[in-house]
């Protein structure tokens, strides 16, 4: 990456320009006529690690954290269609999404003791995978994601949708970055990285966000039911933040009644629904415990 503010006075840490300049691979594997891009990163002999994002995000919010487990793992970050660098399609389902968790798991050489770590809408996903292919995974680590207590409703936010805005230049587009559910992130150069990996032009000029704004409408069968969980049957951890408005000690509360395991759940103090963003060494530390206990 190009180093924009590598200046004396920069306070953007060592250890973010390190991880995020990474050497990578990019990869495609198609999954029912659509091409899903995925980036990998370290020796094919370590056991896999895949990280899958949120909604409207893609795989380069994993750039700094990602990197961060290449001493015991080879790992990838993928994009769910619609997103990132995947293809769009004319419908989105929850099983096909699955299907393209396997193949990324599949195409990237990872064996059923892969570990997937999946934040949000992407959390969602990975547990419809993991009812669907409980023997293709070896335990999922869910990331302020879940099930909601049924009487705990949704914060009242607009929907995501509507069309998607282009934008006359980089910079114009760069100074609309936001996030959502919406909040306030301390660490700006975190943002202004992923700001800067979600832009792409479009054809007669100008620029815009890579998602399709189609998406929220032509989604089906994503929805997460008690089902999904209380039919697990694989090692599962949950990190999730103190300050979250998506995922809290309630529905931690829920989960445990509805999956019979045990499992292990940490919580990120100051920390809101992406976590990873506001408190990314404590979450990378959490996160390498949580995998040496779902290893043992």
């Amino acid at each position: 990456m190009a180093r924009w503010d590598k200046e004396p006075t920069s306070t953007i840490p060592e250890w973010f320009f390190e991880a995020v300049e990474t050497a990578y691979e990019s990869h495609t594997v198609s999954v029912e006529d659509c091409d899903v891009a995925y980036q990998r990163w370290g020796d094919a002999t370590k056991p896999g690690l895949l990280f899958i994002h949120g909604m409207n995000a893609h795989s380069h919010w994993w750039d700094f954290i990602a990197p961060q487990f290449l001493e015991d793992y080879q790992v990838a970050a993928m994009n769910l269609t619609g997103m990132g660098d995947s293809d769009y399609r004319y419908e989105y389902d929850g099983t096909t999404y699955a299907e393209e968790i396997v193949a990324v798991c599949d195409d990237a050489g990872f064996d059923n003791d892969v570990v997937v770590v999946a934040h949000s809408f992407g959390g969602g996903m990975a547990v419809k995978a993991a009812n669907l292919h409980p023997e293709r995974f070896g335990a999922l680590v869910l990331v302020d994601s879940g099930l909601r207590h049924p009487d705990d409703p949704l914060p009242d936010r607009p929907g995501m949708g509507g069309r998607a805005k282009m934008y006359p230049d980089r910079e114009t587009a760069l100074g609309r970055f936001r996030l959502y559910p919406p909040q306030t992130c301390d660490n700006t150069y975190i943002l202004e990285y992923i700001a800067r990996q979600s832009l792409m032009r479009v054809d007669g000029g100008g620029w815009a966000w890579k998602f399709d704004e189609d998406l929220p409408a032509t989604m089906k069968d994503v929805e997460r039911t008690p089902e999904d969980f209380r039919n697990l049957t694989l090692k599962l951890g949950v990190i999730f933040g103190a300050d979250s408005e998506l995922f809290g000690g309630r529905s931690l509360e829920y989960m445990r009644e509805l999956i019979t395991q045990d499992f292990p759940a940490v919580v990120l103090e100051n920390a809101k629904h992406h976590l990873f963003l506001d408190q990314p060494l404590a979450f990378i530390d959490a996160l390498k415990g949580m995998l040496r206990d779902l290893r043992r």
